[in-house]
């Protein structure tokens, strides 16, 4: 397809002016062909900027004229008084009114900082939407029932939040999203098989959005053999991955791409992707085809559909380095098996679910 035509083409994608049909047509298209998803993507972008772009422009214009009537009125100058003479000769004459342009000032000080706040809150960070869901209360119920119906009544969450982790050591050691648990007083995990356990946490890195929780209860116990490692390098774009978290109250497969090497606004200890998530994945594991983990699912774009921001794997290299260097107790062994290698997607997923945790908690 001819270059100017794609762009046409997507842009009235974005603009909803395809009919049904066409619209169909060009999404399956889009699944097929990484390199026109991503050009959607970059789109999205490019017609972001441009509106933010005009609402700056908008909002300059609008100063321009509070400024201009200031001048007309006299409040202002436009041309600064020189000599310190005539400066203490108009105080003396003008003090009153200049009282008044200093109040008027100050208003229109509190203003510009309140228009510049709200035009803030709107962009930047706050495209992005991190990925842990807000439990309701039929899931509250349902994590109560099948609490009872453990036998366990110790255990009764009653969470108020739901996000992911994964194991990195068969220990009890598991690694999950720094936002998620932050917000959490007391934590739990949940395995495939619906039993919960009690959870804390030992170490919280807001740079890289990754904490690692340690299994603190008498009932879990020591699982052998992880069949995955943890990449050390960095992954190729269009790389194909998959990924699997709890968005509902089970496990939820998805499969995408990398499509770019860095993450939001080039943060170099992430990557884009594309697949589909949703609140919950906050903290599941990303895997390649050879079943290794090659990173962690962070958050998304809140206006760009597909995507999806994913904090790199060799960041846990990192935290359990600095674990090591705060606790010498802690004994933090990384898996490095190949188990999962060879295997068809299937099969992978199905020995990938039983390190996969459920993280919730109030």
């Amino acid at each position: 397809m001819d270059e100017i035509l794609l762009i046409e083409t997507v842009e009235r994608y974005l603009k909803g002016e395809m009919t049904l049909q066409e619209k169909t047509f060009f999404e399956e298209i889009r699944k097929k062909d990484p390199s026109i998803d991503q050009m959607v993507v970059e789109q999205t972008f490019l017609l972001h900027e441009l509106d933010k772009h005009a609402d700056i422009k908008a909002y300059k214009h609008s100063l321009y004229e509070v400024e201009s009537k200031l001048i007309e009125d006299g409040f202002i100058s436009k041309t600064p008084l020189k000599g310190k003479a005539k400066v203490v000769f108009l105080w003396k004459k003008y003090k009153r009114n200049i009282a008044v342009a200093a109040s008027i000032a100050g208003v229109v000080s509190l203003v510009t900082t309140g228009l510049i706040s709200t035009y803030n809150s709107k962009v930047g960070n706050k495209d992005i939407t991190y990925l842990y869901a807000k439990m309701k209360d039929t899931d509250k119920k349902v994590a109560e029932l099948k609490d009872s119906l453990t036998q366990r009544t110790k255990r009764n969450p009653n969470p108020d939040f739901r996000a992911t982790g994964f194991l990195i050591d068969g220990k009890g050691f598991i690694v999950t999203n720094a936002h998620v648990v932050n917000r959490m007083r007391t934590i739990y995990v949940e395995n495939n098989k619906g039993v919960y356990f009690t959870a804390v946490t030992i170490y919280s890195d807001p740079v890289t959005d990754l904490a690692i929780l340690q299994i603190n209860d008498t009932a879990y116990k020591t699982v052998y053999n992880l069949p995955y490692s943890i990449n050390k390098t960095n992954s190729d774009l269009g790389e194909q991955i998959f990924t699997m978290g709890y968005p509902r109250n089970e496990i939820v497969y998805g499969e995408g791409y990398v499509s770019a090497k860095s993450g939001n606004e080039g943060d170099s200890t992430a990557y884009q992707v594309s697949v589909s998530v949703n609140p919950g994945n906050s903290g599941g594991p990303v895997l390649n085809k050879n079943g290794e983990i090659i990173g962690i699912i962070t958050s998304k774009n809140s206006i760009a559909d597909g995507v999806v921001f994913a904090a790199k794997s060799k960041n846990i290299f990192k935290l359990i380095d600095a674990v090591k260097k705060d606790s010498d107790s802690l004994n933090i062994k990384l898996p490095n098996n190949a188990g999962l290698k060879g295997l068809d997607r299937v099969q992978q997923v199905k020995k990938m679910e039983e390190y996969v945790f459920m993280v919730v908690g109030n």
